[in-house]
C-alpha cells in the first residue's frame, strides 16, 4: 500500500547492510519508522530528507506493518540551527523528546503543528532559546493528557493561595496541604508565582517569547520541576542535549 505523508525527522540508525531506519514524526500518523537504502552523502538535494531536523513530503511503501522509503521532497531544513549552539541544543532536545513520547502510528495533529511553530519560532527568535523550549514542552503537556491543575490546590480542591506545586499530586497545592505534607523531591515551593508563569506559558504564543529571558536561578527552578514531572508522567529522562543544556546554561 502506498500512502503519502509529511513529517520531521527525529533521528535516523545505521541498520544492517547500508540500510537506515529513519524516525518520523508524520502529520497523519505520529511517529513511523521508516527503511531506507538512500546514503545522506548523496549529493541529490532530497537525501537531505532523510536528516534529523529535515521537514519533508514522503511516499511510502506500507508492507505488513513495515513502511519503506519510495520517494521524498524536501520541505524545509532546519540545519541552519546548527549555526548557533544553543539553538542547536534547544533543537536537539525537543527531536529526543519527542521520540521518547511520541507512540507508533498514534497521529497527533496538534502536536505535530506545534512542533513547526516552534522549530520556526527558534530558526527566527533572538530571545532565549532556553526560555523557548520550555515554553514549547509546557505547551506539549495538555496535547499528551498531562496537564497539571493550576487553578485549585490538586489535594483538597480550595484556591490556590501561594507557590507551591506537587508533582506526585499533578498540580499546584495550597499552603494547608503543603505544609500538612512529607517534604519531598517531588513538591517544590517556587520563589516566583508558579500559576503565572505556567499559565504565561501554556496561554501565549513563541513569538511572545522573544523578548522574555527568565533570570537563572527561575529557569533553574522551573527547569527542575518540568524534569521531575515529566520523569513522573512521561518517563522522560536522561535526554543527552539536557545535559549539555547544564553545561552551557
Amino acid at each position: 500500500m502506498l500512502i503519502n505523508t509529511e513529517g520531521i525527522v527525529l533521528r535516523q540508525i545505521k541498520a544492517s547492510g547500508g540500510r537506515r531506519i529513519i524516525h518520523i514524526f508524520s502529520k497523519e500518523y505520529g511517529l513511523i519508522s521508516v527503511g531506507t537504502g538512500v546514503n545522506e552523502r548523496n549529493k541529490k538535494k532530497s537525501s537531505l530528507a532523510i536528516r534529523p531536523f529535515t521537514l519533508s513530503r514522503y511516499e511510502l511503501f506500507k508492507n505488513r506493518g513495515y513502511y519503506n522509503l519510495n520517494n521524498m521532497e524536501v520541505i524545509n531544513s532546519y540545519y541552519s540551527l546548527g549555526e548557533d549552539v544553543n539553538k542547536y541544543i534547544n533543537a536537539s532536545y525537543v527531536l529526543e523528546y519527542l521520540d521518547k513520547v511520541l507512540l507508533e502510528e498514534h497521529g497527533n495533529y496538534k502536536l505535530y503543528k506545534l512542533t513547526l511553530e516552534y522549530f520556526n519560532a527558534l530558526s527566527n527568535t533572538k530571545g532565549d532559546s532556553y526560555t523557548l523550549k520550555l515554553a514549547y514542552v509546557i505547551k506539549t503537556f495538555e496535547l499528551l493528557g498531562v496537564m497539571p491543575e493550576t487553578k485549585n490546590c490538586s489535594i483538597c480542591g480550595s484556591k490556590k493561595d501561594g507557590n507551591y506545586f506537587s508533582v506526585s499530586d499533578g498540580g499546584i497545592i495550597c499552603k494547608t496541604c503543603y505544609d500538612n505534607t512529607s517534604k519531598s523531591s517531588l513538591i517544590f515551593h517556587t520563589n516566583f508565582d508558579i500559576v503565572n508563569v505556567l499559565e504565561y506559558f501554556i496561554n501565549k504564543p513563541f513569538d511572545a517569547f522573544e523578548s522574555i529571558k527568565l533570570k537563572p536561578a527561575v529557569y533553574e527552578e522551573l527547569n527542575e520541576l518540568v524534569n521531575k514531572y515529566l520523569e513522573y508522567y512521561l518517563d522522560v529522562k536522561g535526554i543527552l542535549s539536557d545535559k549539555l543544556m547544564e553545561l552551557d546554561h
